[in-house]
């Protein structure tokens, strides 16, 4: 907020930091105008310019109406934070700023770690001639199968010689199809007549991480019936949803792993659990906050990442298999 006060003077005031940054101009600008001899302020500057430049109160005429600073400070705590030092005033408002912030909800981080699909070809594949043709396969005589791999999406398939095919490795449905359309793709290349057929995302992996900590013990005991916990076994809380379908994997950091049919189910999932957990929720270490800043932030990046190297599959749904 800018305001004119006396001797045309112009006075910057925002927030805590604002209104440090304007005293600093406006105390020198008044310096400046004493040295100068201006006639708004020479009168009342030798007699009250040290008393006025150590209160933070702006020197003005008799007839003049002192100008009204406006901050999103309290104006009962203006002087209080301007009496202190600069670095201490932006604790307090951020401290403040904190204590309201506990009282919204905070917003869960939601990533999405693996999509499994499965399709068909409608036709007999012979495993060893893809093995000795294809590109980046692998014959895996022991399992019965022929491994594919390409590289965006990064998605590792699974191919079988009565032509079932199985993708691993994408993180989205939209991004598992286009896989499953580009393997489809490179088996035809090969001299196959193939028909995409049969797609469905069979499982969804997703991992999100708790603003606290969980204490698992007393959940475990108070949800019986569907969470079970042997920390001789597992680490954490096997917890079973029926509507949505899922399952869960709850641990005392606050991590919590949802296996699910579909991504809309791994995202009700969370939304049910959330309230159940933050019951038993227990304050974090300072060591167990920065590695969850840590963590949060690295996610971020590599959702960044891969957005900034998406393509566009349009050119593969506008062909025909």
């Amino acid at each position: 907020m800018r305001r004119r006060v006396a001797g045309g003077v112009m006075v910057e005031v925002r927030c805590c930091d604002g209104a440090l940054y304007g005293m600093i101009r406006f105390t020198s600008s008044i310096t400046e105008m004493a040295a100068t001899g201006d006639s708004t302020t020479s009168a009342t500057t030798p007699h009250h310019l040290s008393h006025n430049i150590n209160n933070l109160i702006p020197v003005v005429g008799k007839d003049q109406v002192q100008p009204i600073m406006q901050t999103d400070i309290d104006p009962s705590r203006i002087k209080e934070v301007l009496s202190v030092d600069h670095p201490q005033a932006i604790k307090e408002e951020m401290k403040v700023e904190g204590e309201v912030a506990d009282d919204i909800d905070p917003v869960i981080d939601i990533m999405i770690n693996n999509v499994v699909s499965s399709f068909s070809v409608a036709c007999h594949l012979d495993l060893r001639k893809i093995a000795r043709e294809g590109n980046n396969v692998e014959f895996r005589r022991e399992n019965g199968m022929v491994t594919m791999k390409i590289r965006r999406p990064p998605t590792t398939a699974s191919i079988w010689s009565s032509g079932k095919i199985t993708c691993t490795g994408s993180t989205s449905e939209l991004q598992a199809k286009v896989a499953a359309r580009r393997i489809a793709r490179a088996i035809q290349k090969l001299g196959y007549t193939v028909k995409f057929k049969n797609f469905r995302i069979v499982n969804v992996l997703g991992t999100c991480t708790m603003p606290f900590a969980v204490k698992i013990t007393p959940f475990s005991q108070k949800f019986r019936t569907r969470a079970s916990y042997e920390p001789e076994l597992h680490p954490g809380v096997t917890y079973k949803l029926e509507s949505p379908k899922a399952t869960l994997k709850i641990f005392s950091t606050g991590s919590i792993t949802v296996t699910a049919p579909s991504v809309h189910n791994v995202q009700c999932a969370i939304e049910h659990i959330y309230p159940l957990v933050s019951e038993f929720g227990k304050a974090r270490t300072e060591e167990e906050m920065a590695e969850y800043w840590e963590l949060k932030a690295r996610r971020q990046f590599f959702q960044e990442e891969e957005e900034s190297d998406s393509d566009n599959p349009a050119d593969i749904w506008s062909q025909d298999l």
